[in-house]
Order: C-alpha cells, then structure tokens, then sequence
C-alpha cells in the first residue's frame, strides 16, 4: 500500500529557521553572549528564532539592528536608550552622531594637525580592500620607523581612526576584522625579529583582557613596545576569566598581569572586576591596566598601575627596575 503524501515527507527534509548562532552572532557585532540574553530577557530584543535543538538563531536584519546598536554604544549611548529600537530611527541617531566631515571614507581628512601621512592611504586600503598593499605599506613603515615609533605614531592613531570608520559607518565588521589580521602579523613578524635584550631584563608579564573585552590589538601594541624594553611577554589573548587569569599569573610566575580596556564597559563593572581580580593576585604582582576605557582613570584603584598612554610603559618598567 503506498504511503500518503503527507507521511512521504519527513521532518528531517524541512529546513530549519534561517539565521546564525549566537556564537556567530557575538563575532560579527562585538557584542557578547550573555549581553545579547540579557536584552533578550529585559528589552526583548533580539528575538531569535530557535532550531531543532532549542538554540538560538539570529536573522540576517537583527544582525545588522544589533551593528547599529553597538555603534551607538560605542558613542556613550545607554543600552536602554537604543536597545529595541527600529532600524529607521537607529540609522538616524548613528548619522547624527557621526561628523559631517568623516561621513564618507573617499573624504578623509588628510591634512588634520598630528595625523601620520600614511594613514590616509592606509585607511583607504582598508576601504578598497587592497590587502596586499595594507600589508606592504605597513611592513615598509615599520622597517623604516623603528618599532618604537611605528606603534606610537602610526599604528595607534591608524587603530583609533579605523574604529571611529566602524562606528560611523564608514566600515564594515568585516573590513576592521581584515585589518586586524594584517596588522597582527606585521606586529609578530617584528616582536619576533627583535634582538634578546640581556642588559636591561624586564619583568615577565601576562597579557589579556577579561570577558566580554574582544579588542586585542592593544596588548599587541603594548606586546611589543614591553618587548623592546626587554621584558617577556606571555599572551593569553582576549577574553580570559578572572579566575583564570589569576591562576596563569601564578602557574607562568609572572611579575605583572596587564590588561587592556576599551569604551564597551561601564564603569562599576570595570571597577569590580578589577578589585577581584587584585585580590586574587598574589601581592608581589603589579597590576598594570589601560586602553579607552574612561573609568580606568576616574580614581586611582588601590594596587593598580593605569597606563594613559603608551608612553607611559617605559616608566613603569624603569620603576619596576628600580624595586626589585
């Protein structure tokens, strides 16, 4: 007896609902797993769908709504302000809160008081996609300048000026990604090339940043200007438990645990997780933080060293120097 259409199909052949996984999700937005739920369960918003086996499963325009939000966080918005909102009034407070001058990457400033001369031609290679000569001007610039210097006055403004692109706009997710990558390697490629420094040894230190701080290029920055001053370097990458980074600190027996910050955090969350974090270190380990994060400098934190600028490294390996 031949079987029925409808018992013919089985629930296996229909396609699931469309969408990306949070983890996915999480990559593409810079916004972290346990941030999106707890919109989820106070705005609601986002709402994904869920598949098969329960999870999570974002559409193609939430996505894109969540880009907006993030840029607007990044510009000192509240959650609360913008989170819900639809994609014609986010697209509004984005425009208004971007500069008419830097609306569009083709207009760049280049003659702005400060800015590297390359900059602009990198920005626009980022732009163009031109990776190859990304990678080429940036490998060039380093051998020319000196690592020091290509950090400080290159690398570190070009950073901020790709990310204020992301927030405006200007650049995709996948375009800061794409630099990002360039970038890392050329920055490897030059710690890796350095001279052992023998006369001037400076601490061992643990690189990270905490959870939900996915912005790693700053300790990479800081990677190699500590390297210059002789110090070894042990990364961890980013997002590292409290807990676990205290028990690396103790099992590679380091002297300092850096962390990097960027604007993405308020300040009582900073402020907690780097009192724990203190605590849990044993006493004869510095605590060096730093990056955008204002709440880093609002008041001095008991135990903790800030680093403003990047300048401000080489003093505090000197006073390491000094006592021990």
């Amino acid at each position: 007896m031949n079987s029925s259409p409808a018992s013919s199909t089985s629930d296996e052949s229909l396609p699931g609902p469309p969408g990306l996984p949070i983890a996915a999700v999480e990559h593409e937005t810079g916004l972290g797993k346990d941030t999106l739920r707890v919109w989820e369960r106070r705005y609601g918003f986002p709402s994904p769908a869920r598949d098969a086996s329960g999870d999570r499963l974002y559409s193609e325009a939430q996505i894109q709504q969540l880009k907006l939000i993030r840029r607007l966080l990044d510009t000192g918005l509240r959650p609360g302000k913008v989170v819900g909102l639809d994609p014609v009034h986010l697209q509004a407070l984005v425009t208004q809160s971007a500069p008419p001058s830097r609306l569009s990457l083709s207009r760049t400033n280049t003659s702005t008081h400060g800015t590297h001369p390359l900059q602009a031609e990198l920005l626009r290679a980022i732009g163009t996609h031109d990776l190859a000569a990304l990678r080429r001007e940036l490998g060039t610039a380093q051998v020319r300048m000196g690592l020091a210097p290509f950090v400080t006055e290159l690398v570190a403004p070009l950073t901020t000026a790709v990310g204020d692109a992301w927030a405006e706009g200007r650049f995709e997710v996948f375009e800061e990604h794409l630099y990002t990558e360039v970038l890392t390697g050329v920055l490897r490629h030059a710690i890796g090339s350095l001279t052992p420094q023998t006369n001037a040894q400076g601490p061992k230190v643990l690189l990270t940043t905490l959870s939900q701080e996915q912005h790693g290029l700053g300790l990479l920055m800081v990677e190699a200007l500590l390297a210059l001053e002789g110090c070894t370097c042990v990364s961890l990458g980013t997002q590292t438990p409290i807990n676990d980074v205290a028990q690396a600190a103790r099992a590679h027996q380091v002297d300092v645990v850096a962390l990097s910050f960027s604007n993405v955090h308020r300040a009582p969350v900073v402020h907690t997780g780097l009192r724990e974090l203190r605590a849990r270190l044993p006493e004869t380990t510095a605590l060096w933080v730093g990056g955008a994060c204002q709440a880093l400098y609002q008041r001095p934190l008991e135990g903790i060293s800030t680093v403003r600028h990047l300048s401000d490294l080489q003093p505090l390996v000197d006073q390491w120097r000094k006592q021990r």
